[in-house]
């Protein structure tokens, strides 16, 4: 039971003795546990976790799957579930989070019936939370440890071309290629910031614009790959570095764990004492 469960010694003790020794009974109700287990769990704030990078003939599919702390972030069970659940999502071309999860994962089990196991194992709330695409004939990946993860799509170069400039990424984190790529609302809620900061000055109409000017070419510097200072060389721009190269990128994505998740913070002190004020009463 423990080789197939792959629970510990007394759960699958107990389940045999409530069982009367039938293992498969015993299966279906460390299962039907399970699924318990992880509905409880699943209120429990999942933010920090992995991004796997699955790499096939011109695709690449990036997976974020969370989990509660970094030290099960870290746990092989954990890591060996994302990485399966990476590759299982390229081999069958699925990208929605949902149709993923009732994909067979092996031994008998969906991709969400060994999820709700390893929630079992491990104790802890675990989800497959997102997946990116990125289709191209020349693609680069890199990843930083377990939390950023990044592909990117270009022509010319080399190998060492595209790795560089996928660490870049992972570092600079530019939200589009060029001036153009930027997302239309994004600029205008900038660009809406930037006139406020401005008009606060109390400065006349031409000085504000020329102020709302300077604001935006900032903030394309800051955000847009080819105007970033290049990770290998800051005394220059990625765009020089690449138009002297002839490389052009064409795309890229990158995800970070636990982007857009609002971790909750413990503060183990006041909780150390609050429990000693408890026990003082």
């Amino acid at each position: 039971l423990r080789d197939r469960t792959g629970l510990g010694m007394m759960e699958c003790k107990k389940a045999l003795e409530e069982s009367n020794g039938d293992v498969e009974t015993a299966i279906d109700n460390l299962r039907k546990s399970g699924q318990a287990k992880a509905a409880k769990k699943a209120g429990n704030i999942a933010a920090d976790g992995a991004i796997i990078i699955a790499q096939g003939d011109n695709k690449a599919f990036l997976l974020e799957v969370n989990c509660q702390t970094d030290f099960v972030a870290k746990d092989e069970n954990f890591t060996a579930f994302a990485e399966a659940v990476a590759n299982i999502a390229l081999e069958n071309n699925v990208t929605d989070v949902a149709a993923i999860a009732e994909l067979p994962y092996g031994n008998g089990q969906t991709v969400e019936e060994a999820r709700v196991s390893l929630v079992q194992k491990i104790g802890e709330n675990i989800q497959v939370r997102r997946v990116e695409v990125l289709e191209g004939s020349n693609l680069a990946s890199y990843r930083h440890g377990l939390r950023i993860g990044v592909v990117v799509s270009f022509e010319g170069g080399n190998a060492d071309t595209g790795k560089n400039l996928a660490m870049h990424i992972a570092a600079f984190n530019p939200v589009a290629v060029d001036d153009e790529s930027v997302d239309a609302d994004l600029l205008a809620r900038e660009k809406d910031i930037i006139e406020a900061k401005a008009r606060e000055s109390g400065k006349p109409d031409n000085i504000v614009e020329k102020m709302i000017e300077g604001g935006l070419r900032k903030y394309l510097e800051e955000v847009t790959l080819l105007r970033q200072p290049y990770v290998m060389d800051n005394d220059k721009k990625v765009g020089e570095v690449l138009k002297a190269e002839g490389v052009k990128v064409l795309a890229f994505k990158r995800l970070e764990v636990g982007e857009g998740i609002e971790k909750k913070q413990e503060d183990f002190a006041a909780e150390v004492a609050a429990t000693q004020a408890l026990a003082n009463k």
